[in-house]
């Protein structure tokens, strides 16, 4: 078996050296700190998922390489590190923070830990870069107090090429085929763009928050009657505060066979690299996983490639380079939407890419997804293998089951039980029939912590 090269092909596309030693800091919040200085729709942007958000960060793990560091909040667990260690993938060296992290994430513990920072230092007088998984003020503040070279472009390129509103204008600009929609940068624009006959066949648009995520910010609207209340919220709100700015996006919604999740990468020179097309699992605009590879025909994956081309040209030419996500669709006409959004920032599917060029064999099929879970009180590494019994085993002749994340299954565990906790997988097999059967086979093993059948 050859030993994935996923990571190694970045490092050269960031820095042109496949052996520079990273800090890698996965913070998945960090559309937070992009979108302070902009107006979202009327709703508390608090989520009660947001520890198992924060510990997703350990996906980390088998995306570094072993000669790489990974910054943490708290350690991984020891049954899981040996886990990783048995996979051949081989984890990172943990830095740890001084204390868990709050509100402002892993990199504002960081920036509150001196002797964290100190040990940063060092790493960059040893020529060690910085790698988040997107770039804000905080990151950007790291890099300058510890000397650690930035890997990626600075906090104001990312947060001028993740916002919603600049995918529709890029997908305008480009004449990409385009989900019918608008941009809307004021009050009265949004008015506009709900000022529509609400008919029995008129369909549902969605408003989204420009930086919105993971089914946050975001409202789907169905009626003229939730259409006025939803603008009768943000009129009061722009007359009580005299600022009648907001930043969302209005797009229709279309019949679909599934949606798509793509990946480019732009290095250091402009050139642009197609990573991978999977179907994405999705529901009520949050992410649940991915299907690879996606059922699409030679013609349909050359649109995406073509758009990559072009997308990966424009936001170069604004001054960002790195990997990219986008959000596609693939319409019930067969015809590809090539652009729901840009999500310009290391991805779900970017965690995946060690793990599925290490396990993933030539015909076969995989499945990336988590099981939800519901707990009375926290559960070790250890028990949960035992309950998988061989399928705990890393997967062998491409098949079998890899957990890609465990801190998120305590996530929650200061809650009263039960509490939601989430055991992140990827699923490979030799065809989608038997990876069904592997599918239902965990879920039957992991049965007895409580699967949480209100999660999606």
């Amino acid at each position: 078996m050859a030993d994935p090269v996923y990571t190694s092909d970045l490092k050269q596309a960031l820095t042109g050296d496949r052996e520079a030693r990273f800090v890698w800091l996965c913070n998945f919040e960090v559309e937070r700190e992009w979108a302070l200085d902009y107006v979202g729709l009327p709703a508390p942007r608090v989520s009660n998922t947001t520890a198992t958000v924060q510990r997703m960060e350990e996906l980390g793990a088998l995306l570094a390489e072993p000669a790489d560091y990974l910054l943490l909040d708290r350690p991984l667990s020891g049954g899981y590190r040996h886990y990783v260690d048995k996979t051949g993938l081989g984890a990172p060296t943990e830095l740890l923070t001084r204390a868990p992290a709050g509100a402002g994430g892993t990199s504002r513990a960081v920036l509150d830990s001196p002797e964290l920072m100190d040990r940063l230092r060092t790493l960059a007088q040893g020529g060690a870069y910085l790698m988040p998984m997107g770039n804000s003020a905080q990151e950007q503040r790291i890099s300058e107090l510890t000397g650690l070279r930035p890997a990626v472009p600075d906090a104001g390129v990312y947060e001028r090429v993740n916002s919603k509103i600049y995918s529709r204008r890029l997908v305008e600009e480009l004449r990409l085929r385009a989900i019918p929609g608008f941009c809307c940068e004021t009050v009265g624009e949004l008015h506009r763009a709900l000022d529509r006959d609400w008919g029995d066949n008129a369909g549902s648009v969605i408003v989204k928050d420009a930086f919105g995520v993971s089914g946050r910010g975001l409202v789907v609207v169905d009626s003229g009657r939730k259409a006025d209340r939803l603008l009768r919220l943000i009129d009061r709100r722009a007359r009580s505060t005299g600022d009648d700015r907001i930043h969302v996006v209005v797009e229709s919604f279309l019949p679909k066979r599934f949606d798509l999740n793509y990946q480019f990468t732009i290095d250091r020179t402009g050139r642009t690299r197609l990573d991978f097309v999977k179907e994405a699992l999705t529901a009520g605009g949050v992410h649940l996983g991915h299907v690879m590879p996606a059922n699409l025909t030679a013609e349909q994956h050359a649109t995406l490639a073509e758009a990559a081309q072009l997308l990966g040209a424009r936001l170069y030419a604004d001054g960002f380079f790195g990997v990219v996500g986008v959000d596609a669709l693939l319409g019930a006409d067969d015809l590809v939407y090539p652009v729901l959004e840009i999500n310009a920032r290391l991805n779900m599917s970017s965690y995946q890419g060690r793990v599925t060029e290490l396990f993933l064999r030539p015909g076969g099929v995989a499945l990336a997804k988590h099981y939800p879970l519901r707990l009375r009180a926290p559960v070790p590494f250890e028990e949960v293998a035992e309950a998988l019994g061989p399928l705990a085993d890393p997967p062998e002749d491409g098949t079998g089951l890899l957990i890609t994340c465990f801190g998120t299954v305590n996530a929650q565990a200061d809650s009263p039980p039960p509490f939601g906790g989430r055991l992140y997988s990827v699923l490979f097999a030799h065809d989608a029939r038997h990876l069904t059967e592997l599918d239902r086979r965990v879920e039957g093993a992991l049965h007895r912590f409580g699967i949480d059948e209100r999660t999606p």
